[in-house]
């Protein structure tokens, strides 16, 4: 089944883009990549439409990237800590065990 392409506009430049989900969520992508894409320019307002995507889209790289290094590293210490808790409980477990076989 074929999805209906949404109407979107980046950059001052129109596109029919097809998408999995509601196309709200496609139109907030547009806007999301409009909006970086024009922080690129005012920052170098000498530039090609073209290096100013470029650019946007490696910004929008790192943001991503730094998003799933900080999620692994909240994963490792969600684990870890799952690990302790684990081992005490199970040493709590044991200990009292013994008491209640004294």
């Amino acid at each position: 089944m074929k999805k209906e392409p949404t109407a979107v506009e980046i950059y001052g430049e129109n596109y029919n883009v097809r998408g999995e989900g509601d196309p709200a969520y496609l139109a907030e992508l547009a806007q999301y990549v409009d909006a970086r894409m024009r922080e690129v320019a005012m920052q170098m307002p000498n530039l090609e439409p073209m290096k100013i995507a470029i650019l946007a889209a490696l910004n929008v790289s790192d943001e991503l990237f730094r998003y799933r290094k900080r999620q692994q590293h909240t994963t490792e210490l969600w684990m870890e800590k799952t690990e302790e808790l684990s081992e005490k409980i199970g040493r709590s477990l044991v200990e009292a065990s013994r008491r209640t076989q004294v």
